[in-house]
């Protein structure tokens, strides 16, 4: 089966985040058992997803990792103009949700791990597919722990994000939180004699802008970025029930994507305090207040920061064209967490533009899958073929 061929079929597979993978799962597992290779599995706490975790070659030896997330993000209410589950191929490209974000990847590293199978490799070829990677990269990490288990130790590990087939060596971290504001409901007209949990909610967000502003001025810098400092932002916020009635809560969701340089949990904490005190300052003005401010959440991972100048870097680069750019990527990735959990060198280096990714009518070009086959059919050798250099 080609690899276009195989990336419809994933295609097919409708793996939203918010629904089970295990169909995906067990399709890729049947496939490559066909050529002996074994795998096994890592589920959630109700079994209805599950990563899974692949290899050929010896064990215990610094080997390849390619690693790719199965899910997808939704297709509701976006207007596309082919089946967003049926990979169409038309004019040099595949059409479909997960085509370059990332079934793609998937696709051609599940071709590889099938030509390499019976050959005699040196080194390991290693394969892992995750789950809930859209929601914050949080399936990655009891395969991760379990990868710590099998004491699996990559001597470099590409995660198939789509960058153009280009080299991204760094991206930044994340966190988000969903906040939580409480005030007291009563007339409009009786406002000032009670707590607006509008009100709170924007106070905080106010010290949200300030921290924004002190992260320019004063925080970790990286050129390499199109941004090059971390930043803050909020998304979304609700709250109060009429123009008529005091508002009694408000939540609003926000996140921040930090230089690895910034220390984090500093501002964090520094932000906390703050809503303490505007906490303390309701109950001053209000000692029957309900007022509260809660922060709970959503998701942390990591920024990534290989050194271009690695030796396995520089090895990958030397197999891509010479107009192959070595940068940083303003989006996030499981890589910060491979790095953090296995101490490798980890890149993100995939096909497809991540332009196309969570779009309508999203597609990969058949040149860039195609580059990426021709990549890892040169990287295989290269790595896992009797050079003791690398152990």
């Amino acid at each position: 089966m080609e690899t276009k061929e195989l990336l419809k079929r994933l295609i097919a597979f409708a793996t939203v985040s918010s629904d089970s993978n295990l169909e995906l799962i067990d399709f890729v597992q049947s496939l490559l058992a066909t050529k002996g290779i074994r795998s096994e599995l890592v589920f959630n706490a109700d079994h209805s997803k599950a990563a899974m975790f692949a290899s050929i070659g010896p064990a215990g030896k610094p080997g390849l990792l390619l690693s790719g997330h199965s899910d997808v993000v939704p297709v509701k209410g976006q207007n596309w103009t082919t089946d967003p589950f049926t990979g169409t191929e038309k004019d040099g490209k595949i059409y479909g949700r997960g085509s370059c974000d990332m079934k793609g990847f998937i696709a051609s590293a599940i071709q590889i791990m099938l030509a390499f199978a019976d050959k005699p490799l040196d080194r390991p070829v290693h394969l892992a597919i995750s789950f809930d990677e859209e929601l914050g990269c949080l399936g990655i990490k009891d395969l991760l722990l379990q990868l710590q288990h099998l004491k699996v130790e990559p001597y470099l590990c590409i995660v198939g994000e789509p960058t153009s087939m280009n080299i991204a060596t760094g991206h930044k971290g994340k966190t988000s939180f969903r906040t939580h504001c409480c005030g007291d409901e009563a007339h409009s007209s009786q406002a000032p004699l009670h707590t607006n949990a509008i009100y709170l909610a924007c106070d905080v967000i106010a010290h949200l802008r300030n921290l924004q502003a002190e992260l320019m001025t004063s925080g970790a810098r990286d050129e390499a970025y199109n941004i090059p400092h971390s930043t803050v932002h909020v998304g979304t916020i609700e709250g109060g029930r009429s123009l008529n009635i005091v508002p009694g809560e408000c939540q609003f969701v926000f996140e921040i994507r930090y230089l690895p340089g910034d220390d984090i949990d500093t501002y964090l904490d520094n932000l906390f305090k703050q809503a303490e005190m505007l906490v303390q300052q309701a109950q001053q003005a209000h000692p029957a207040t309900k007022a509260a401010i809660t922060f709970d959440c959503l998701t942390r991972y990591p920024g990534l920061d290989t050194p271009a100048d690695h030796l396995s870097v520089r090895q990958l680069q030397a197999l891509l064209p010479d107009e192959t750019k070595t940068l940083k990527v303003a989006f996030g990735s499981e890589g910060g967490l491979f790095a953090e959990y296995l101490s490798a060198p980890v890149v993100v280096c995939g096909p497809g533009s991540i332009d196309q990714a969570h779009k309508p009518n999203e597609f990969i070009s058949l040149a860039q899958l195609q580059q990426c086959d021709d990549l890892l059919n040169k990287l295989v050798p290269e790595i896992c073929f009797n050079r003791s250099e690398h152990d």
